[in-house]
């Protein structure tokens, strides 16, 4: 069954039941008090933004008045039935004060016109007057479970757009950590190898077949030691990644580092991202001792406190001819970019004391 508005009912009810009815005298009067009484009842389906307080103060005054005017002109039907409807709408547009007197004046204005109607021996009639306010209530407890259910609808639009700027935030932040990623694996390699591959051309027109074979063989080396770092990059990108502590360890295994880590403090969970972070870190630092500190020892100190951990990669001086090529310089920006990511701080520099002096040093700090 289809829903049907309930003006249209009242009004079907009021023209099926309320006398006179007629073309003249009272019952033209009732035939137009029932129709403007319908469409003071017709006009709360418009919606309150479309209606200044200050009319619709008006309009349901006017309302009030042909509701009471109906039952005075009426012998008979549910001319009071109105007077209910306006009554409760009043609740629901109005504000608490003026709702209540406007309810008030409903009720005393039915009252007058039944107690001269009916006179003050017929209690039942006009005591009823006094219920035609009682509606009121209702009607501003609609209005009160209204706008609650509005406010969280905008709590939820508000909270909506919240997670899609977030969602927003965290697409642009998963860009830069991937175009972090592509540096780390392949910027530096490709470069190497692109440079001698341009250094075997080039001494093809020397004739020099010595050259370009350990030019060629270096370029090999590079490729091998890229797909190996791609390999880690996928590593540290997977969900079932292995723990920080034994990443680290296959990390320098692969790399011919065995036995170089040592940690100190006692070792718990973190969270992905700050494992995943640190991986490069120490996968980046590591291909800058190998670029340009070939043959140097390498140690790598992972250090937990109760408020932070640390993460320290140090390489001695090179004991086999460097040649670095030239880097992209983007390194270590990356590796200050994951830091700034996780809150922490990062220092890098030469080591100027102790076994590896001569080398070079970094060192990332990140609290939790």
């Amino acid at each position: 069954m289809q829903w049907i508005p309930t003006p249209l009912l009242v009004a079907a009810s009021a023209f099926w039941t309320i006398e006179p009815l007629g073309l003249g005298g009272r019952g033209l009067a009732c035939a137009i008090l029932i129709v403007v009484n319908s469409l003071t009842l017709a006009v709360r389906h418009v919606p309150e933004s479309k209606i200044s307080p200050r009319l619709t103060l008006i309009w349901l005054t006017f309302g009030v008045l042909a509701a009471a005017a109906l039952i005075s002109v009426s012998t008979g039907g549910v001319s009071y039935l109105f007077a209910y409807f306006i009554v409760g709408h009043i609740g629901f547009r109005l504000q608490p004060r003026a709702a209540l007197t406007l309810a008030a004046l409903c009720a005393v204005l039915c009252t007058v016109v039944l107690y001269f109607r009916f006179g003050p021996q017929d209690l039942l009639p006009w005591t009823l007057g006094f219920t035609t306010g009682i509606p009121v209530l209702i009607g501003m407890l609609n209005r009160s479970r209204h706008r609650a259910v509005m406010a969280a609808l905008d709590a939820a639009e508000s909270a909506e757009r919240a997670a899609l700027a977030e969602a927003q935030a965290a697409i642009l932040t998963e860009r830069g950590r991937i175009a972090r990623d592509v540096h780390d694996v392949l910027a530096h390699s490709l470069a190497g190898i692109n440079m001698q591959l341009e250094l075997a051309d080039a001494l093809l027109d020397t004739g020099d077949l010595e050259k370009v074979r350990e030019a060629n063989q270096k370029a090999h080396s590079m490729v091998k030691e890229s797909l190996k770092q791609a390999q880690w990059t996928v590593h540290a990108l997977r969900e079932d990644a292995l723990p920080l502590v034994e990443s680290l360890t296959a990390m320098l295994d692969s790399s011919g580092h065995r036995d170089a880590l040592t940690v100190t403090g006692t070792v718990r969970d973190v969270p992905s991202r700050v494992t995943q972070n640190l991986l490069r870190i120490a996968q980046e630092a590591l291909t800058n001792a190998a670029r340009h500190a070939p043959g140097g020892e390498v140690a790598v100190e992972l250090t937990y406190t109760d408020t932070s951990m640390t993460l320290a990669v140090r390489n001695g001086p090179a004991t086999r001819r460097v040649n670095a090529g030239v880097g992209s310089g983007m390194g270590l920006i990356g590796m200050r970019e994951r830091v700034a990511l996780l809150k922490g701080t990062i220092t890098a520099g030469p080591v100027v004391t102790g076994p590896y002096e001569g080398g070079w040093q970094v060192e990332a700090v990140i609290p939790g």
